[in-house]
């Protein structure tokens, strides 16, 4: 009988110590720091270019991202769920709290700070510089800079994918927002009434460029996520659109 126990207990250790690897894997270690003062009205705008964060769905809840998380750009829009890593920072965690934000920034390199010491978004340092409303769901006024485990997950947004054409002349400039499922964009075409599909490039954020010159055209556009799913979104703007305006569709991602 006390062998059976032995053997009992070892399994049960065994099968935790597995589990916990499980859930080890599907969390990443990172820092978190804060910005953009108590209300976050500091945050509006930043690196991804969606502006006013309230008027493009995206509210409070974002962070900017050091740059080995930002990707030049390809971040922008990515949802992360984050918690406060209480085993190495008890005092300054709010133990079972947990909040989602979206990378609406860039968390610039201060090359003249080691990453031990303000320099927290220098390369390769994963860090999120938090809205100060979403990091003090999670941490200690006080702190500063916490510990954290994060996980990316999806992106729930309501309405459609919305497009803001700006530019000039031959110049297309299209921001692409409100993207649910992977939230970011890894690919994205433009299409007037007299032409084919074309491909668009990222110039910045979530902007992305045409050189294709489509003014009195009625616009398409599609979109691949970076999750992989295509989407077209048919007959966008009137063709008598006006640089500057802002189209919203019915469609919207899953993934």
């Amino acid at each position: 009988m006390a062998m059976a126990r032995s053997l009992v207990l070892c399994f049960v250790v065994i099968t935790a110590c597995a589990a916990m690897a499980t859930v080890a894997a599907d969390w990443s270690l990172a820092t978190a720091t804060f910005y953009g003062g108590s209300d976050g009205s500091g945050t509006m705008g930043g690196a991804c270019g969606y502006g006013n964060l309230y008027d493009q769905g995206y509210g409070i809840n974002n962070a900017a991202l050091s740059q080995a998380l930002f990707n030049d750009g390809a971040a922008c829009g990515q949802c992360y769920l984050i918690v406060c890593d209480a085993a190495k920072a008890p005092e300054w965690c709010k133990a079972g709290a947990a909040v989602t934000i979206t990378a609406t920034n860039l968390c610039p390199p201060n090359w003249a700070l080691p990453s031990d010491n303000g320099g927290w978004c220098n390369p390769p340092r994963q860090h999120f510089d938090m809205s100060q409303p979403a990091w003090e769901q999670i941490g200690v006024y006080r702190a500063g800079i916490v510990p954290v485990l994060y996980q990316r997950v999806k992106c729930w947004r309501s309405g459609g994918v919305r497009f803001t054409v700006s530019g000039f002349n031959h110049f297309e400039l299209v921001l692409i927002t409100n993207v649910a499922g992977s939230g970011s964009v890894a690919s994205a075409w433009i299409k007037g009434t007299s032409t084919g599909w074309l491909q668009m490039s990222r110039n910045w954020g979530a902007n992305w460029q045409s050189l294709a010159g489509l003014a009195g055209q009625a616009l398409s556009f599609a979109v691949t996520t970076t999750g992989g799913q295509y989407l077209q979104f048919d007959n966008v703007a009137p063709a008598w659109w006006q640089f500057g305006q802002t189209f919203t569709t019915y469609q919207q991602f899953d993934y």
